[in-house]
């Protein structure tokens, strides 16, 4: 059965190693038959959560910018994949605030299930993926329906452009394959 699949490059660097892990892996999800959409925060707004909680009652944030069409395509998504630079040994700035901006999806009937998150980081160590691993299965704790089904990660890329010919290139579109 086809899924509708909503791959998110949080990287704000063009060509960024995490966005062409995020094409592979939409590659491979269109070729399994997929209808995948691969949205970058590049050219996006998105402001801080205020913590107001209005988003709770109202199902939508009070902060009008490009978040909340974002976050209305998360929860119609069956399958949400989330491409991220490593900042620091974390996820970087820009995911972060779209995960507390995707605050409304908690009391609606979303329709994700399936999570992944792909990662790349000048840190050659498999670890350096651990505190981006953690801050989403926080996020993903959150959402009872769902689970973070598998995280993808790319060490020793620093320079946009790196990661050509890397494994983890083929691997990110067997994961899309895979769905």
């Amino acid at each position: 059965m086809s899924k509708n699949v909503l791959v998110i490059s949080t990287s704000l660097r063009k060509n960024s190693n995490s966005e062409q892990l995020a094409a592979a892996f939409a590659d491979g999800a269109r070729e399994a038959g997929h209808e995948v959409e691969v949205l970058s925060l590049r050219d996006k707004t998105l402001g801080f959560c205020r913590g107001c909680l209005a988003c709770q009652k109202t199902l939508q944030c009070v902060i009008k910018d490009d978040a909340n069409d974002i976050v209305e395509k998360m929860g119609k998504a069956d399958v949400l994949v989330f491409a991220t630079p490593i900042y620091y040994y974390e996820m970087c700035g820009q995911l972060k605030t779209l995960l507390d901006r995707a605050n409304p999806l908690f009391p609606t009937e979303y329709a994700f299930r399936e999570i992944y998150l792909l990662t790349t980081a000048a840190d050659e160590d498999a670890s350096a993926v651990d505190g981006a691993r953690k801050g989403l299965e926080g996020w993903v704790t959150c959402f009872q329906k769902a689970c973070l089904t598998d995280v993808l990660f790319c060490g020793g890329v620093t320079d946009a452009g790196d990661i050509a010919g890397n494994t983890a290139l083929t691997k990110a579109k067997k994961l899309g394959t895979s769905l």
